[in-house]
């Protein structure tokens, strides 16, 4: 072997230990890659705004894939129908945002011997963007007398479970009706109620000047003593 064909040979050698070092830098940077990322799971983003206590659907959510070490330990990645299942929005969901299940509630349930019993209410008297499902509220009728002095104002349920708030929509009211002029924003809500208390709401939807909500404080479950039910000027003394 002369001088020239050693040459040849070494560089050849030397050509393949260069390629050799650059396809062992390539599966480190790989691996590297690999460590930081991780393997992709499947999660669901909010597709559009969704307002508190929705009810949701698999349609409200679009499916992408994200490495499962950027992802926490509440987030959904499996099985939407199921976690949606029986489920409210907790808070405002966020078009964008990944599904995690502690922005879940669960929906209130009927318990024994109470009914579901929905009526519209005004949103500027009974609701104003404060009662939401799981609230107390206490459910009050105004009448109106001859004067206003024999008026009344009746506290007709206590600590009426709420169920489900609906969404807003304009509603004329019957014309003739005094104190009701114009369109109006209602809202559906449905309460959880024995027989007597929802008998007593259906009375009140048909026959009293106004229905209103009253939010009872979170925990508390003090009832109105009898005496005090019922107001009107005349007997304020």
């Amino acid at each position: 072997m002369n001088s020239r064909q050693r040459r040849g040979v070494i560089l050849l050698v030397l050509s393949v230990l260069c390629a050799l070092g650059a396809f062992a830098g390539v599966l480190t940077v790989i691996g590297d890659v690999n460590s930081k990322v991780g393997p992709e799971v499947t999660a669901y983003r909010v597709k559009d705004d969704i307002a508190p206590f929705s009810e949701l659907d698999e349609d409200d959510f679009v499916k992408t894939s994200i490495p499962r070490r950027w992802l926490s330990g509440t987030a959904i990645t499996a099985d939407l129908a199921g976690e949606l299942r029986g489920k409210t929005a907790l808070t405002t969901l966020k078009a964008g945002s990944l599904l995690q299940s502690d922005m879940l509630a669960e929906i209130p349930r009927l318990g024994r011997d109470e009914q579901e019993i929905a009526i519209m209410i005004d949103a500027s008297t009974g609701v104003a963007g404060r009662i939401h499902p799981g609230d107390r509220v206490n459910i009050i009728g105004t009448f109106k007398g001859t004067t206003p002095l024999n008026s009344q104002a009746v506290t007709l349920v206590t600590n009426a479970r709420v169920l489900t708030v609906g969404t807003l929509s304009e509603n004329r009211p019957k014309s003739g009706i005094q104190g009701r002029k114009g369109d109006e924003q209602t809202v559906p809500i449905t309460f959880a109620l024995g027989n007597k208390d929802s008998q007593r709401v259906s009375y009140a939807v048909s026959f009293a000047e106004h229905v209103r909500l009253a939010l009872v404080a979170p925990g508390s479950r003090s009832t109105v003593a009898p005496d005090d039910r019922r107001y009107s000027l005349d007997g304020d003394k």
